[in-house]
């Protein structure tokens, strides 16, 4: 197994149960990490580990693996998927964007679409965004919920005791994931509102990322602090043993993609799975083939 770059990152690890404050969160650390060669050169190591560790992921056929990224818009979400999961095999990976639901899927428990992309035993599904939208983007814009499949006792007079609901709907599913074999790695990208406005400038100020900027993405940042609120409560509720977040500094990309591809790889190394052994009659019939072959 090739050696990699490990962080100590227990820190950016939400506690079960830990009323959680953003502003406790530096969203410019780099973990003592010096500079953006290093974290390249630590990159590179993970991105290696984790091509080797696919491959047992993949062969033992024993657990799966979904990771989740929820940010703010412009943290990099996008570039950190496309870096980090850069030498896996794409067989063995899908990726799956959740945008606004659509007319089918408002009719089903918020739950129906993701259960549809979740990985099979030995593959990894990630989450470009996920069904937490729907304690965030949702909450901090409660209209949403119209035409949604809604409890039979729903009232806008008891929203938060929705939300609780919700938060423990997805903590139950998480539960049964994770009894299944499927590992939760779950990552919020923390990145500073100043940061985000540089980000939108960039798109703005050079043509070729024009195609990235939505005047909505400004529209939002109207509510960052509605945000904020949603995103620290849901982290608090939502942050369990078998499921905890972790809230990556995001100000700096290079920083950013090296420290989630270390917990990657070391989240699916702690799995210890191992190639499979075949039986006595299983290395008879590899033999078998094998004359075969050579008698041609």
């Amino acid at each position: 197994m090739k050696s990699h770059h490990q962080f100590n990152y227990d820190h950016f690890i939400v506690k079960q149960n830990k009323k959680v404050d953003l502003s406790d969160f530096d969203t410019a650390d780099t973990n003592g990490i010096k500079n953006k060669k290093a974290a390249q050169e630590a990159l590179q190591s993970d991105i290696e580990a984790l091509s080797e560790v696919q491959v047992l992921l993949w062969a033992s056929a024993q657990k799966g693996v979904l990771i989740l990224f929820q940010a703010m818009d412009a943290a990099g979400k996008d570039s950190t998927i496309k870096h980090v999961m850069s030498g896996v095999n794409p067989q063995g990976c899908a990726v799956t964007s959740f945008k606004a639901p659509s007319e089918e899927e408002k009719q089903h428990h918020f739950l129906w679409r993701p259960a549809r992309f979740l990985p099979g035993k030995g593959h990894i599904a990630i989450f470009n965004r996920s069904y937490y939208e729907e304690v965030l983007v949702v909450k901090v814009h409660p209209k949403f919920l119209n035409g949604q499949w809604l409890p039979a006792d729903f009232s806008e007079k008891h929203l938060d005791d929705f939300w609780k609901q919700r938060y423990k709907e997805i903590n139950n599913w998480e539960q049964s994931l994770a009894d299944h074999g499927i590992t939760v790695i779950k990552f919020f990208l923390n990145v500073s509102k100043e940061e985000q406005k540089e980000r939108f400038l960039d798109r703005l100020n050079q043509p070729e990322k024009n195609f990235k900027f939505s005047t909505a993405d400004v529209e939002e940042r109207v509510y960052w602090d509605d945000y904020q609120k949603a995103y620290e409560q849901m982290l608090s509720a939502t942050s369990t043993k078998s499921a905890p977040w972790y809230v990556i500094p995001a100000n700096n990309k290079w920083f950013t993609r090296s420290v989630v591809a270390d917990i990657i790889t070391s989240r699916i190394e702690a799995l210890n799975l191992k190639i499979p052994t075949l039986s006595k009659a299983q290395l008879a019939e590899l033999e078998k083939a094998k004359e075969r072959l050579l008698s041609e």
